[in-house]
C-alpha cells in the first residue's frame, strides 16, 4: 500500500462508522479511469441541458413579464424577441431539453457510484483547496438530483415537493451550473490524465475474469480493499449505456409524430389521446380550464382593441374573412410536441382590422377566469409572421373543445402554453417609438 493511502486511512481519530463504510466499497471497478469516462459523458451533454434550458426559459419572453419566476435580480437574460422561423424552434429546444435530462439519468448515477467513498473520506477537508472541491462536489451533487427530481415530477404532473417548480428549477439551475464550472476547472487535468491511462478499446475487451483494480489514487476512488470483479468495467460502461437507451426509447416518442408517440410510456400526455383529427395531446382540458359550454356557444364573441377602436366578430364572421392554412408544431414544457395542420385568420389581418398595422406586441386573453398563463403577451415578429394564426379549424375540422373551440391562437416556435386557448379578446398595441 501506498504511503498516501496508509497515511489516509490511519487517521488519528474518525466518526463511529467511518472505518467500516470505507471498507464497504470494495468494487474493483471503481477508479480514475471508470469515474472520467462517465464524467466526459456528462462533460458534452449537460452544457447541452443548460443551454436550451436557459433558451426555453426565453422563448417564454421575460421582457413581458410572463417568464417564471419573473424577478431573478441580476440572473435575467438579455431581451430579445424569440424568433418564429424555424418554426420547430421551440420543439427541438425543449423536448431536447427534457429528453437528454432524462437520458443522462443513468450516467449521473453511474458517476454518483463511482465516486461515492469521497462523500465519507475522513478528514473532510485537508486544505483550503480540497475545502473549495468539496463545497463544489456538495452543490454539484446535490443540485443536479434537485434538478433530476424537479423535472421528472413536473413531467409526471406530481407536485408532490410543494413549492413552484418553475422558480425553484430555474434557480437550481443556476446553482448548479455554477457548480458545475467549478468543478470542471478544478477536475479536467484529472479526468485527462485518467483517460489517458488506459486504452478505451482495450478495457471494452476485458473480460470480468481479467479485470484488476487501478492503481491506487491520490482521490480515493480505488478501494483499499477490493473484492473479485462480478462485472467488468465494459459491463458497467454498457449497464448505463444500456439504460440511457431505454429510458431514451420511452421518452422520445413525445417529441415525435407517427406510430412511436405510443411508446412514450414515460410521459403521461405525451402519448396520443385517441383517432381522429383532434386526436393529438392536450395539456390543459376544457373542464380542467372551467371553461362553460355556454362560454363557447352561439353567443361567443371575440373582442379586438387597437388604433383606437374596438372590434366585435362572431365565429361565422372570422371564418368569413381569407383563411390561411399552415403545418405548425405545438410544444409544451414537460417536453411532448405534435405538427399539425392548422387553419385560420392571420393574427397581422386582425390587427390591421383593429387599426393597428404594424403592432408593438399583442395582449390575448382567454375565457379562462385563472390560471398563470390566462393571457399571453405576442411580440411584434411574432403577430406579423405569416403563419401566426387564430386557429378556428384543424387538420380539416373544427377545433374540439380541449383544443381551444372556438378560437385559438398558434404561433411558429412558440411555448405551446402561450398559444392560448378559448381566446376571448386580443389587445394590439401600437408602437410608441419614432
Amino acid at each position: 500500500m501506498s504511503p498516501y493511502r496508509s497515511g489516509r486511512r490511519d487517521s488519528a481519530w474518525k466518526p463511529p462508522g467511518v472505518d467500516a463504510v470505507e471498507r464497504s466499497w470494495r468494487s474493483p471497478l471503481r477508479g480514475p479511469w471508470l469515474t472520467a469516462v462517465y464524467g466526459s459523458v456528462l462533460l458534452i451533454a449537460l452544457p447541452l441541458v443548460i443551454i436550451t434550458g436557459l433558451l426555453d426559459y426565453a422563448a417564454y419572453g421575460p421582457r413581458f413579464d410572463q417568464a417564471f419566476p419573473t424577478h431573478v435580480g441580476w440572473l435575467r437574460l438579455p431581451t430579445f424577441d424569440w424568433p418564429t422561423r424555424p418554426s420547430w424552434l421551440f420543439r427541438v429546444t425543449q423536448g431536447l431539453h427534457v429528453t437528454l435530462g432524462i437520458v443522462l439519468i443513468p450516467v449521473v448515477l453511474g458517476k454518483l457510484w463511482s465516486v461515492i467513498p469521497k462523500l465519507f473520506a475522513w478528514p473532510p477537508a485537508r486544505s483550503p483547496a480540497q475545502v473549495l472541491e468539496r463545497l463544489t462536489l456538495l452543490l454539484l451533487v446535490g443540485g443536479i438530483l434537485f434538478q433530476i427530481a424537479t423535472g421528472v415530477l413536473n413531467i409526471q404532473y406530481a407536485y408532490l415537493f410543494g413549492f413552484d417548480f418553475y422558480t425553484a428549477h430555474f434557480f437550481g439551475a443556476w446553482v448548479f451550473t455554477g457548480a458545475f464550472v467549478a468543478h470542471v476547472i478544478i477536475k479536467f487535468p484529472r479526468l485527462v490524465t485518467a483517460l489517458r491511462s488506459r486504452p478505451l478499446s482495450a478495457e471494452l475487451r476485458t473480460p470480468p475474469a481479467a479485470t484488476r483494480p487501478e492503481p491506487p489514487d491520490p482521490d480515493g476512488l480505488v478501494a483499499a480493499d477490493p473484492g473479485p470483479a462480478t462485472l467488468s468495467r465494459r459491463g458497467a460502461v454498457g449497464l448505463v449505456g444500456g439504460g440511457a437507451l431505454l429510458l431514451g426509447a420511452l421518452t422520445i416518442g413525445q417529441s415525435l409524430d407517427g406510430p412511436l408517440r405510443h411508446t412514450a410510456l414515460l410521459l403521461p400526455r405525451g402519448r396520443q389521446p385517441g383517432p381522429g383529427p383532434n386526436g393529438f395531446p392536450v395539456n390543459r382540458t376544457v373542464a380542467a380550464a372551467g371553461v362553460r359550454p355556454e362560454q363557447t356557444g352561439a353567443g361567443w364573441r371575440l373582442t379586438l382593441h387597437g388604433g383606437g377602436r374596438t372590434v366585435t366578430l362572431d365565429r361565422p364572421g372570422l371564418l368569413a374573412m381569407a383563411q390561411h392554412t399552415a403545418a405548425l408544431p405545438i410544444a409544451c414544457v414537460e417536453g411532448w410536441s405534435t405538427r399539425q395542420t392548422w387553419t385560420g385568420v392571420r393574427l397581422r389581418d386582425l390587427a390591421a382590422l383593429a387599426g393597428v398595422a404594424d403592432p408593438a406586441s399583442a395582449r390575448v386573453s382567454s375565457l379562462e377566469q385563472a390560471g398563470l398563463f390566462r393571457t399571453a403577451v405576442l411580440a411584434s415578429n411574432q403577430v406579423l409572421d405569416p403563419d401566426s394564426l387564430l386557429a378556428l379549424r384543424v387538420n380539416g375540422v373544427d377545433l374540439s373543445p380541449d383544443h381551444g373551440y372556438p378560437a385559438r391562437v398558434i404561433v411558429p416556435a412558440l411555448p405551446g402554453v402561450h398559444c392560448t386557448k378559448w381566446v376571448a379578446e386580443i389587445d394590439f398595441q401600437e408602437r410608441t417609438d419614432g
